[in-house]
């Protein structure tokens, strides 16, 4: 029997979402919220450039969480960096919760203990009364910087130290929402630094997430924290997908989060994000790379194009999420908690265990 999934958001992520939901043979699509007039009454297949399902995008938010689903692909910009309610996210998560509705979201919450108790607590009780669970997920946070390293620790006699590093050249990206407002690539230095702390804040409360899901899952003692952010400003014009970057506005930002344990740095997970591959050449090079340090020494290196689609890797990790979280016990599900995450009838072209030879999806 499929899982009824409620779409929520048809951004650049969500619609990655609708088409792997739509062709997912353990999933059937509900319904679509957005928020805004412009989207509401479309039928999603016009959205996705295919043709019609049926099924039409409402910004009606109490019909929308009335229908009759098992779980909430939960994926707008997040609220703690994006508009007037920073907390509008965890309001939301919790009236989902409440209301029966299991939940898997992109905007945060990969691991909310690093949160304190109070999130904890409002987030496990709401599960409680609903009777389901929450995962939050992504790709870095949500896959590299902390489930990658735990699977790799896994072969490791002694850790000294983890070290994870993504470097991103963000040229490609097609979102002025995400580039130029929730990153601030393009803004004058003034302009940063006057509105920068809510970023700043917002982007180490993700990577502190990940701190305190490596320290928990290998059992370590986290004694001090730490944070540094630097930023290069462009020296000329460039155009991007999202736009035009400025002579003398930001087009470059290296932030730095480290765990100490012991007296020396254990955990340190580093984030290089530019607005092209030409801008601070003498920062680390476009890639990621992870290194477990200790014996053995594992080393990780993904290179350049490590990935081609980080909007898709972003939803696809979601959604392969869904079965899992529909079957766990009520509450705050985390990757120390459910079963691995795989990409179950991904494979096109070759028939899968439901007997079906599956197609690319139509894409927008």
């Amino acid at each position: 029997m499929s899982l009824r999934v409620l779409q929520w958001s048809t951004g650049n992520v969500g619609r990655a979402s609708l088409r792997a939901v739509l062709a997912h043979p353990e999933l059937e699509l509900a319904g679509v919220f957005a928020h805004g007039r412009e989207k509401n009454g479309i039928d999603v297949g016009s959205l996705l450039g295919r043709d019609e399902v049926g099924i039409r995008v409402t910004n009606d938010l109490e019909s929308a969480l009335s229908l009759d689903v098992d779980c909430v692909l939960h994926m707008p910009l997040p609220s703690q960096r994006y508009g007037d309610d920073p907390g509008r996210d965890l309001d939301d998560l919790c009236r989902m919760l409440s209301a029966g509705l299991n939940v898997v979201t992109t905007v945060g919450y990969v691991y909310p203990r690093a949160h304190g108790d109070e999130v904890v607590e409002r987030l496990e009780a709401a599960c409680a009364e609903g009777g389901v669970s929450v995962h939050g997920t992504g790709t870095n946070p949500g896959w590299l910087a902390e489930l990658l390293p735990l699977v790799m620790t896994g072969l490791s006699e002694r850790i000294d130290r983890i070290s994870v590093l993504e470097s991103t050249n963000f040229s490609f990206y097609p979102s002025r929402d995400v580039i130029f407002e929730l990153m601030g690539l393009g803004s004058s230095p003034e302009r940063f630094e006057a509105s920068s702390q809510r970023y700043v804040d917002w982007l180490s409360g993700l990577f502190r997430e990940s701190l305190c899901m490596l320290a928990d899952g290998l059992a370590l003692d986290l004694e001090e924290e730490t944070r540094s952010v630097e930023l290069v400003l462009a020296d000329e014009a460039c155009e991007i997908a999202a736009g035009r970057i400025e002579p003398g506005t930001i087009a470059a930002q290296r932030f730095r989060w480290a765990g100490k344990a012991g007296g020396r740095e254990r955990i340190v997970l580093e984030a290089v994000y530019r607005a092209t591959a030409a801008v601070a050449p003498e920062w680390a090079a476009p890639g990621c790379k992870l290194e477990i340090a200790g014996r053995p020494r594992l080393l990780l290196d993904l290179g350049e194009e490590w990935i081609s689609n980080a909007l898709v890797a972003t939803a696809m990790h979601a959604v392969h999420a869904v079965p899992h979280v529909c079957r766990a016990e009520p509450g705050i599900r985390t990757f120390l908690d459910l079963p691995l995450i795989v990409g179950r009838h991904a494979f096109r072209g070759a028939r899968d265990r439901t007997g079906q030879t599956r197609t690319e999806p139509t894409r927008s």
